[in-house]
Parts: structure tokens; sequence; C-alpha cells
């Protein structure tokens, strides 16, 4: 009913900025909190950036003044600009968002794929 499709990822070097797009398409009738979530090899999915539906973002420590999450509600896109990249900001980059669908009363929460970063030193 409801896809998440993110683009953006690839390798780059440390110091360098990388932009991530998450699109949701599908049966829509609203869509609320959206967010970023990263997952390094060997360790848990952690906390990236949300952002609330009238667009108050929130950060991880680790990504404050580095990265800023945005959104276009009307493509029912988030994004996060990734800047001063480092290192050990290399995982694989998931979104996920609470969505109304049509026809139903409560959001669900969807997830992407997921799409690879990789910052070399």
């Amino acid at each position: 009913q409801v896809q998440l499709v993110e683009s953006g990822g690839g390798l780059v070097q440390a110091g360098g900025s990388l932009r991530l797009s998450c699109a949701a398409s599908g049966s829509i009738f609203s869509i609320g909190d959206m967010g970023w979530y990263r997952q390094a090899p060997g360790k848990q999915r952690e906390l990236v950036a949300t952002i609330t539906g009238d667009s108050r973002p929130n950060y991880a420590d680790s990504v404050k003044g580095r990265f800023t999450i945005s959104r276009d509600n009307a493509k029912n896109t988030v994004y996060l600009q990734m800047n001063s990249l480092k290192p050990e900001d290399t995982a694989v980059y998931f979104c996920n968002a609470q969505v109304q669908v049509v026809g139903r009363i409560w959001p669900n929460l969807y997830w992407g794929q997921g799409t690879q970063v990789t910052v070399s030193s």
C-alpha cells in the first residue's frame, strides 16, 4: 500500500557531503513524523534525525551541526543533507514515516529498504 524509496547514497571522502532523499508513494492520506536511521555493520540501528509533520527537527548528538533534515509535504519526501562526513558515518541509512493510509483511521510506520553511505578516510 505504501512504499518508501531512498536514494542519494554512495561513496564520499571524509569532509564531503551527500544528500539523501526518501519518497513515499501509494494510498497516502497523510504523513506525520518522518525520520532517518542508520545501521553500521555489527551495530544496532540508531536514530539519526526525525522531523515532525510541521517540520520540527530532532537530531542525534553525533550529527548535530553537520546534518540537516527537511521535508517537502507536497512531494511526500524527506531529505537528509549530510555535511562534514566522517568515516564513522558509514552505514546503511533507512528512512521511515508514520503514514495514514486512505480508508484507515490510525497511521502505521513504514520503512524504506535502505541506502549505503560509505565515507573513506
